[in-house]
């Protein structure tokens, strides 16, 4: 008898050790002094290394592993029932003695390391309720539900959740299961959604994500706006995610709404790009409030109609707009521009920068500390990028509400990933460091101090710094 054979009998044969029940609280414990011996743990490895059609199974059909849980699992609800009837299987004091047992019924759990068939005792009066694997329960733990969720924050759909199980772990999840699984989340997002803020955001960028979403019979184009506010200390913050109901000022009124009610008492720059209805609702909400346009959203809607042999050199001429000391001297320089030879070749790139300019210039305002702060929406950028990455291979959305889970779930497993990668280069010198910083989520703004301190000074009384 092999050393896994004698693992999965010392589960099974019953050595005279009590099996606690779940209840107990114990069965882990129980189940390390029983199996995991170095002894055990190293048969084991060694037989899983074997080869040929031999060689041992860990997971799947057949597998050591879902063996082992089963074995376990159905010695521990022997071991309830014989807690529930008051006596031992074979023990001559159950004799007439009312309920006895009646047999078993079979079940399939469905687990992260591949289905597990277990034989689930029964009793004739039907009183017995196990509480190992309760009645209904078809998945064991929380593994496989987490392995699920974690798929489909990375962006996978449901029917590729299913498919990907049934194929590398031979478990059968319904489509309805796995999204049960995921709306298990809503709870969360919802408070997330809901959270008390600060008071005070001296920055606010806002951007949105185009999403196709089922309303009704008809398949339409949602935008998913996203905010991100800097604290007093530099620290970003993801303060929420909205799918526009309606087009326009109502909607947005509604988010400022939001914010207020929330803490929000004061915004002192917003920057956004071209959101329809955004700069009034602000201004309603926040009154004091400076609503910039995103300038690298400009350079960009720009270059749209310079072609690329021409860009470096357009760019090159828009600098001297974007960087100019006050408006009157940006203003001459988006002139000298419109007149150049590009500027007469491109009217279009110019008139970019004409429509947008009441809404540009309040950048011009301000000193190059805070100028370098809201010069672009990149954090924001960054992180609509790696969530189009993710929702790019769903076709649609079959509500707002799913648009709002995945792109929560997203930002989470994606500042996990990086916080485990910067796990794994902790204690090593910084020039061999490789792991990412965080995404958005409690990320610092670099040159903080500075732009703090400029801003405090600009504008006296509605920022207290915390340093």
């Amino acid at each position: 008898m092999t050393m896994t054979e004698q693992a999965l009998t010392a589960v099974a044969e019953p050595d005279g050790r009590r099996v606690p029940t779940a209840g107990e609280g114990q069965m882990g414990r129980w189940f390390r002094e029983m199996l995991l011996s170095d002894e055990i743990i190293g048969q084991v490895l060694t037989e899983a290394a074997g080869a040929g059609p031999e060689g041992l199974r860990l997971t799947g059909d057949s597998g050591f592993l879902p063996q082992l849980v089963k074995a376990v699992l159905e010695r521990g609800l022997s071991t309830e029932l014989a807690d529930h009837l008051g006596y031992g299987k074979g023990d001559a004091a159950g004799r007439n003695g009312g309920n006895s047992r009646n047999g078993t019924t079979p079940k399939t759990l469905q687990t992260e390391i591949g289905p597990v068939p277990l034989d689930v005792p029964r009793d004739r009066e039907g009183t017995f309720l196990p509480r190992l694997v309760p009645k209904g329960v078809t998945r064991l733990g929380g593994g496989l539900d987490d392995m699920i969720i974690s798929l489909y924050a990375g962006g996978m759909t449901v029917r590729d959740i299913e498919h990907h199980l049934a194929r590398t772990l031979g478990t059968e999840v319904s489509r309805d299961t796995i999204s049960g699984i995921t709306d298990a989340v809503l709870d969360e997002v919802a408070a997330w959604q809901t959270r008390p803020l600060d008071p005070v955001y001296p920055v606010v960028f806002f951007d949105a994500l185009v999403v196709k979403v089922r309303d009704g019979n008809v398949v339409t184009n949602k935008a998913a706006h996203i905010a991100i506010g800097v604290d007093t200390d530099g620290v970003k913050h993801v303060l929420g995610i909205w799918v526009q109901t309606t087009e326009g000022a109502s909607f947005w009124a509604q988010v400022c709404a939001e914010l207020a009610n929330r803490g929000v008492r004061d915004i002192i720059i917003a920057c956004c790009d071209g959101l329809t209805g955004l700069p009034e609702a602000i201004e309603a909400t926040f009154p004091f409030t400076v609503v910039q346009t995103c300038v690298v959203h400009l350079i960009r809607a720009a270059t749209r109609y310079v072609s690329y042999a021409d860009r470096k050199a357009f760019c090159a001429g828009l600098k001297a707009v974007y960087t100019a000391a006050n408006p009157d001297a940006a203003q001459l320089a988006l002139l000298e521009l419109a007149d150049s030879p590009l500027g007469r070749k491109y009217p279009a790139a110019i008139a970019v920068w004409e429509r947008a300019w009441d809404r540009f210039i309040p950048f011009l305002a301000f000193p190059p500390a805070v100028r370098k702060v809201i010069y672009t929406t990149n954090s924001i950028e960054s992180l609509n990028y790696q969530c189009r990455k993710i929702i790019k291979n769903r076709g649609l959305f079959p509500h707002d509400q799913a648009v709002i889970k995945l792109l929560w779930l997203a930002i989470r497993d994606i500042e996990d990933k990086r916080a485990r990668a910067r796990a794994k280069d902790r204690g090593k010198p910084a020039s061999q460091r490789t792991a990412p910083g965080r995404l958005v989520e409690g990320a610092t703004v670099q040159g903080w101090n500075a732009a703090i301190n400029a801003l405090a000074e600009a504008y006296p009384g509605r920022i207290n710094p915390t340093y």
